[in-house]
């Protein structure tokens, strides 16, 4: 077991001599790339479109290369552990990731439902089940929709609930994927306001975007270019 001494921060993000390509593709989108990022830390990353943050991201939270496929290199360590050796629950409960597409991550005939559907997978007691609902929801100001169907929801709300529903398995690392596309800018300063709170509970967070604008409360803003950060 590692031990960190007195005032010595853990890097919550190890990433060594990344590399990956995708199946059919002759090029690699990460190149031999190297992170690092402290526990607490948030941090920005940036780059044009395709140039691989998405693709970072995905190797972060453990979806590449295990549910997308492709020439994969390198190591992935998640507070001193390999991500390859960690079990889907000791993933999602470390790591969360929100995409840019809510639709994506939302399949549940109510929110209550959404909400409820990773903690109760996880043997989650059902009154920090509700007791966790019930903080999310009050400060993503979505509570009087607790019960309605996320279809019936415009597109900034229920991005509100995708990553309402990330937050319910109280992860350390929460990785956000350009998550302000579909938000007004009601939603983006609520999605600001609450990763600020985030960051004050020592949250690790990783923001890839393109606007400059989402990045005020990052400690480092790095770029993805040519599959290397810079």
């Amino acid at each position: 077991m590692a031990y960190k001494n007195r005032g010595e921060t853990m890097k919550a993000v190890e990433v060594r001599n990344l590399s990956f390509r995708y199946r059919n593709s002759k090029e690699k989108v990460l190149d031999n790339l190297c992170l690092s990022v402290e526990e607490g830390e948030t941090i920005a990353i940036s780059g044009q479109s395709g140039s691989g943050k998405s693709t970072l991201c995905g190797c972060i939270c453990g979806l590449i290369p295990r549910v997308l496929p492709g020439e994969f290199s390198g190591d992935v360590h998640l507070f001193n552990k390999d991500i390859q050796d960690m079990n889907m629950a000791e993933v999602v409960s470390t790591v969360g990731i929100i995409f840019q597409n809510p639709s994506t991550q939302l399949f549940s005939p109510t929110i209550e439902d959404e909400l409820a559907f990773g903690p109760e997978n996880l043997l989650v007691e059902k009154d920090q089940i509700e007791r966790r609902m019930d903080r999310i929801l009050k400060t993503i100001q979505m509570e009087e929709y607790r019960y309605e169907n996320p279809n019936n929801l415009s597109g900034g709300q229920q991005q509100l609930i995708a990553i309402a529903s990330v937050l319910m398995h109280e992860p350390k690392i929460i990785i956000c994927d350009e998550i302000m596309s579909w938000m007004d800018e009601r939603g983006k300063q609520i999605i600001r306001n609450l990763l600020r709170k985030l960051k004050d509970e020592k949250k690790t967070i990783i923001i890839a975007d393109h606007d400059m604008e989402n990045f005020k409360s990052a400690d480092r803003l790095l770029k993805v270019k040519d599959g290397q950060i810079y």
